[in-house]
């Protein structure tokens, strides 16, 4: 048994591509015929993070709506408390990245 199915030219070509369609397969109710209808989706697009200042340990970037610290510190430095003065001296790197930042933009 052999079916066919009506499909758009731009379709046909994404297909031809070797890309991967999502949409919605149905029989139209008044012609009988089988019908693929392709989902208009949009790229989500958002501005890339800025990164302020790159710290020993991790990083300080800038987004739209926030500010966002990264540190990551590996096991094998020392026990729980060198981490812990690591992982302070990283955060007070990047407050002094913030205020540096702030200093060169609105002066």
């Amino acid at each position: 048994m052999k079916k066919y199915i009506v499909v758009d030219d731009e379709v046909l070509e994404r297909l031809v591509e070797g890309k991967r369609i999502e949409g919605s397969l149905y029989r139209d109710k008044w012609t009988g015929v089988i019908t693929f209808n392709a989902y208009n989706r949009k790229k989500r697009s958002r501005a890339k993070d800025r990164l302020v200042k790159k710290l020993p340990w991790g990083w300080v970037k800038e987004s739209v709506q926030r500010i966002k610290v990264y540190g990551s510190f590996p096991k094998n430095v020392g026990n729980t408390a060198v981490v812990m003065g690591l992982m302070d001296d990283n955060h007070r790197s990047a407050k002094n990245a913030m205020i540096e930042r702030e200093l060169i933009e609105f002066c």
